[in-house]
């Protein structure tokens, strides 16, 4: 068993209308949100950088034990696609280590399809990062050159977890990989990216991939324009918490 029950929730914290009742009908949107679900992640972070005061609303928003997992700047990613960019990842770093606080969760590295993997590249960023962040790290690659040995090899030796990304470019995106301290999800949803729901079928096989992890464990749902990401996240608590009997109430 994990050393800790897995970390479901959504990218952002939006509640769609359908699912409204799952959720404490007082508060502000983020702490109705954290009333039922004990992580997010926030993309937000991606696009601009925030103020003290937001991240302290933020904070005090949840609980004492939930936490935020937040996407690195595009400019860092996207603009710089990883190179000389030493001085904005200090930046990034202090913003949300200053923010968040103890509440701060993985830093995600989501990488652009067109970035190949380039090892001297790679080596230099995540070195850079490392020497600013010691806490988790996760990264999503697109491009498939990031699922060979070698760029796997990589991200173990800077303790970085790749992450399980649905759909999955590649057949080993669909899985956990890199340094195996950590087991991150990304559901996009799919056949339709950011539309499609899950089916129960396949949350239930989730359910039983996400109770075989023996590390802590976050799965994100994406699946947010359509609002589906709120109800998969609930359907996916709930098959975890059948503790095994979720494929004898669904079977394939």
């Amino acid at each position: 068993m994990a050393p800790h029950p897995p970390r479901i929730g959504t990218a952002g914290w939006a509640i769609p209308r359908e699912v409204a009742g799952a959720f404490p009908r007082e508060g502000t949107g983020l702490e109705r949100y954290a009333a039922r679900f004990g992580a997010l992640e926030l993309n937000s972070t991606f696009y601009r950088s925030h103020k003290p005061a937001t991240y302290a609303r933020w904070r005090e928003s949840t609980a004492e034990d939930f936490r935020f997992a937040v996407k690195l700047s595009k400019a860092i990613t996207h603009g710089a696609r990883l190179v000389g960019c030493e001085a904005q990842i200090a930046a990034f770093v202090e913003e949300v280590r200053a923010g968040l606080a103890g509440k701060l969760g993985p830093i995600l590295v989501q990488l652009p399809p067109s970035l190949a993997f380039d090892p001297a590249v790679a080596a230099s960023f995540f070195a850079a990062l490392r020497r600013r962040w010691s806490g988790a790290v996760v990264c999503e690659p697109r491009h498939v050159s990031w699922f060979e040995p070698r760029a796997d090899a990589l991200l173990v030796e800077h303790q970085v977890a790749r992450v399980a990304a649905d759909p999955a470019r590649h057949p080993d995106a669909a899985r956990p990989g890199g340094w195996g301290g950590l087991a991150y999800w990304r559901l996009h949803g799919s056949p339709r990216m950011y539309y499609s729901s899950y089916d129960e079928a396949w949350l239930c096989d989730l359910a039983d991939a996400v109770q075989a992890q023996t590390v802590e464990t976050w799965v994100i749902f994406d699946n947010t324009t359509s609002g589906a990401a709120a109800a998969n996240a609930l359907s996916l608590q709930a098959a975890v918490a059948r503790a095994g009997t979720c494929a004898r109430s669904h079977p394939a």
